[in-house]
This record gives structure tokens, C-alpha cells and sequence, in this order.
């Protein structure tokens, strides 16, 4: 029986114009930042699973490491996507008020 070995340095990939350029698992548009955002939300690798069924153990697990390996800049990352959320959601608060 053959079995095929994956190197995980190729299941984390960035392509610009794809996901915004941010790291993500190689043939998907999950992206690190997501997988990152579900994690610190306290979700399990497994609850992950449930929720992205397209994706592999070996995929999440790849992701959170990179993740922890790049934690403070993808944490950075985080920030901003929150604060960009909070600003468009003021601005459209702003609109409907108008």
C-alpha cells in the first residue's frame, strides 16, 4: 500500500487578488484570517469542521498554525477588519437616520 505525503508548506497560500492577497488554504478562499476569527471566538477545531465541511483536519490545523507562527500580524489583520466593520456599520446607521 503507497501512501501520499503532503507537505504542509504548500497548504497555506497567498495570491494576490484573491481573498485580498491574505493568506489562505491552498485551493479553497478560506482564509487564515477566518479560520483565525472562529478560533478566537472559542470554536473548536472539530466545530470548525461542522462549519466548513469542504474543508480537512489537516487544513484547519495548517491554518492555525499559521495563524500562532504569524499571531501578531494576523491579529493586526483582525483589528482592522473590526474596525472597517464598526465604521461602515456607523456610516450606514448615519444614512438610515437621515
Amino acid at each position: 500500500m503507497s501512501t501520499t505525503l503532503t507537505d504542509i508548506g504548500t497548504l497555506i497560500v497567498s495570491t494576490p487578488g484573491i481573498c485580498g492577497g491574505r493568506p489562505r488554504i491552498m485551493g479553497t478562499r478560506m482564509s487564515v484570517m477566518s479560520i483565525a476569527i472562529d478560533y478566537n471566538a472559542g470554536m473548536t477545531v472539530e466545530q470548525i469542521l461542522q462549519e466548513f465541511p469542504h474543508l480537512n483536519l489537516g487544513q484547519i490545523y495548517a491554518a492555525l498554525t499559521y495563524y500562532h507562527v504569524n499571531k501578531s500580524s494576523i491579529d493586526q489583520e483582525i483589528r482592522a477588519y473590526y474596525e472597517e466593520c464598526d465604521r461602515l456599520e456607523k456610516e450606514q446607521s448615519a444614512r438610515t437616520v437621515s
